[in-house]
């Protein structure tokens, strides 16, 4: 049983590490990872496609847009 559950684990990481690996493939792809100047939106932005991995390819395009609160003047 226990090389049973050890197995099923070790499928899982692998699996989780490549959806994980296309999602990085996705954001090189899209220009995301370029030298632009970093930001919420785009920090944002490249984690969703890193984590959307594969569904990237099936037309989900996520773009994520946040601002920082202003202080008081």
């Amino acid at each position: 049983m226990a090389a049973r559950t050890r197995a099923r684990t070790r499928t899982s990481t692998i699996v989780v590490l490549l959806w994980l690996l296309i999602g990085l493939v996705a954001a090189f792809q899209r220009g995301y990872l370029g030298s632009s100047e970093p930001s919420c939106s785009r920090l944002s932005t490249i984690a969703v496609t890193i984590v959307a991995g594969p569904l990237n390819y099936v037309g989900l395009n996520p773009r994520i847009g946040c601002s920082t609160p202003q202080p008081s003047r």
